[in-house]
């Protein structure tokens, strides 16, 4: 079972799941996890096997059932599912897989599957493997905090993404086995997914990320785009309560 934590109450509000980044842990939705259950709704954030407080565990597994087993001990049958980046791509995993569990997505920088990496995206993942390799965890941590935030980014900021980033490096790294949850599916199957979406992309992300947003909005029948012109990869992060506002704005505005 993923480590979770949950407040709110659901009363006339959503039930709200918040997904991370594989940059980040649970933590990086600290102000949107307030803000959120302030609005009305019921909010689980969890960490990802191998992420904040959830161990990798053995063997083969799927994040998007992690995440609908999290749901069913949350006693949430459909939720409004908020992923950023990696969990993005798995909100969107479940949307096809189970579509009756989504009353509504948001996607902020949200990956997609056939979305070819870019050279910058290439040469962080080259150089942050070298750093971990040599055991410098420390400047691959702040390597990660550098490439995905945007420039409105303080020090405050960075220093609790690189935080999130070495915690994940040292809980998957004490394993002798390494596993993905990662699911592929078909994008082109997206076009069922019919309820609310709200895609948002930062103008100062890595480009691979952008181009997935483009698609998304192709796809999904009820998309709604979004550009952040300051923002990078982490917009949550980088003006906590914009991002705030303007998911209490979606959540109000979606029906139940």
């Amino acid at each position: 079972m993923l480590t979770y934590d949950m407040t709110g109450t659901p009363d006339g509000g959503h039930d709200v799941v918040l997904l991370h980044s594989t940059v980040c842990d649970r933590r990086m939705w600290d102000s949107q996890y307030e803000a959120i259950a302030a609005a009305g709704h019921r909010v689980v954030r969890g960490d990802f096997r191998g992420f904040g407080d959830t161990p990798c565990g053995s063997g083969s597994y799927s994040d998007a059932d992690d995440v609908l087993a999290l749901m069913d001990s949350a006693g949430m049958d459909r939720a409004v599912l908020i992923g950023a980046s990696y969990g993005g791509r798995t909100a969107l995993e479940i949307a096809l897989r189970a579509p009756g569990r989504v009353a509504g997505l948001v996607l902020l920088c949200a990956g997609l599957p056939g979305i070819p990496d870019s050279p910058e995206m290439t040469a962080f993942e080259e150089r942050e493997v070298g750093l971990v390799e040599y055991g410098d965890l420390d400047e691959a941590a702040a390597l990660s905090a550098r490439t995905f935030l945007g420039p409105e980014a303080d020090e405050k900021t960075l220093a609790a993404v690189a935080g999130m980033q070495l915690r994940a490096y040292e809980v998957q790294l004490a394993e002798a086995e390494e596993y993905s949850g990662d699911g592929e599916y078909d994008p082109a199957a997206l076009t069922a997914v019919t309820v609310p979406a709200l895609v948002v992309s930062g103008d100062h992300d890595l480009p691979e990320f952008g181009a997935a947003a483009d698609r998304l909005t192709e796809l999904l029948p009820a998309a709604r785009r979004l550009r952040l012109p300051w923002a990078g990869h982490l917009p949550g992060l980088e003006r906590p309560a914009e991002i705030d506002a303007l998911l209490t704005e979606y959540l109000a505005e979606t029906p139940r």
